[in-house]
């Protein structure tokens, strides 16, 4: 990793820090508030790509572990983590980096689909894949309860791909960070 690379994993998670800004909205049947952050978990890995887009969201986990009010409603500290929030904030990283994996290996013919599809697999299916079951088991409640407690949030999630699928392709197009995976 170079002096550039460090820069980026510090910008994003700063940009993770200041989506936190944005008031979070609480849904009163369940826990989990809706927020912009999980923007920034498509735009680290859509931008940075698998690696710089992990170790960006491991940073910004890190410094929300130690106590720093980084999350969406001044939220921080290792208590977050055990929460019903603690699996979707664990699966950021995954989400993340898988993300930046799938944009790497359709560098060479990102466009605006498989720029959402990359975001929508990551972002929603991968990520509520681990939160979900998170929620579940922490709050005692029926997967299925997690589940439907879950689908709220959706549309939200699938225009935050739709956002974040315009800016990697604006990104590509004017300030490719991210370098092709090879073909083997």
């Amino acid at each position: 990793m170079d002096t550039r690379d460090i820069v980026f994993v510090a910008l994003f998670a700063a940009i993770m820090a200041a989506l936190a800004v944005f008031p979070p909205i609480t849904l009163p049947v369940i826990a989990v508030p809706i927020t912009a952050q999980s923007l920034g978990v498509m735009l680290a890995g859509g931008v940075l790509g698998a690696k710089r887009g992990g170790l960006a969201l491991l940073l910004f986990l890190g410094l929300v572990a130690i106590g720093l009010p980084l999350l969406a409603g001044g939220r921080g500290g290792f208590g977050v983590f055990l929460g019903p929030t603690g699996g979707y904030l664990i699966g950021w990283f995954v989400a993340a980096w898988a993300i930046g994996l799938m944009t790497e290996m359709f560098w060479n013919r990102l466009n605006y689909l498989n720029a959402f599809f990359s975001c929508f697999v990551g972002g929603i299916v991968l990520l509520y894949g681990i939160g979900i079951p998170w929620s579940a088991f922490v709050a005692k409640i029926p997967l299925t309860t997690a589940f439907m407690g879950s689908m709220p949030f959706v549309p939200g999630d699938i225009v935050k791909c739709l956002i974040a699928a315009m800016v990697m392709v604006a990104v590509k197009r004017s300030y490719p960070i991210i370098e092709p995976r090879q073909e083997a």
